[in-house]
């Protein structure tokens, strides 16, 4: 099954261009401030991800889309490079950008605070998996558009019929969203950004313990 889910996300997803305003980290490498072939480094550390588990995950989490400091530099859903290079963190994975020094992303270490626990139960997925930024400002972030949303629907369809997980969680309202256009019910956590961290580590707390699932 996570073979399965693999090739369904590289088929999807590999050889997309980017656009002027979203850029695709897995086909994609810019040389002002990536390292040489740093999409084909993304693609790997999206691959370990993917597979770097015993059993099929439980619990599909849904959130946004890459942030200019976490998966737009890991190509790991809401991941920085600070936390791949960690030792004591569960997925190993290299560094894409340029700078001497990792990324680090708040809303990534707020999310791996809350779900490291529970690191073996779940998979984590963008409604949009390309990081959609300001025209001109490549480390920007901005709301991904309705059109880009449903241009990832199809996709997100199939990653949950090939999980069939026992709960999806929607971080989000975009995300709660684009489950409900794949007829999906999920429970709605509040994203941690914007002073959303307290709420989201209640809501995800409180579905893992509905769940049973301990750390």
């Amino acid at each position: 099954m996570l073979l399965k889910l693999n090739g369904l996300i590289a088929n999807n997803l590999f050889s997309e261009p980017s656009a002027e305003d979203l850029f695709n980290p897995y086909s994609t490498s810019n040389s002002a401030l990536d390292v040489p072939n740093a999409h084909l480094i993304r693609r790997a550390n999206l691959t370990s991800y993917i597979c770097d588990r015993r059993e099929p995950p439980s619990v599909l989490i849904l959130m946004e889309a890459p942030g200019p400091w976490g998966c737009r530099f890991t190509g790991v859903p809401i991941t920085s490079e600070q936390q791949l290079l960690d030792p004591s963190f569960p997925l190993k994975g290299s560094q894409t950008s340029l700078g001497a020094e990792p990324h680090k992303e708040y809303s990534a270490s707020i999310y791996w605070k809350t779900l490291l626990p529970f690191y073996r139960h779940i998979f984590t997925w963008n409604t949009v998996p390309f990081h959609p930024y300001k025209m001109g400002a490549p480390l920007s972030i901005r709301t991904p558009r309705t059109s880009e949303i449903d241009r990832f629907v199809g996709l997100l369809g199939q990653i949950v019929d090939v999980l069939s997980p026992q709960s999806v969680i929607a971080v989000g309202r975009k995300a709660e969203s684009a489950l409900k256009k794949v007829g999906c019910e999920a429970v709605y956590v509040r994203h941690p950004s914007q002073g959303g961290a307290t709420l989201f580590a209640q809501g995800i707390t409180k579905e893992m313990k509905r769940l049973g699932l301990g750390a």
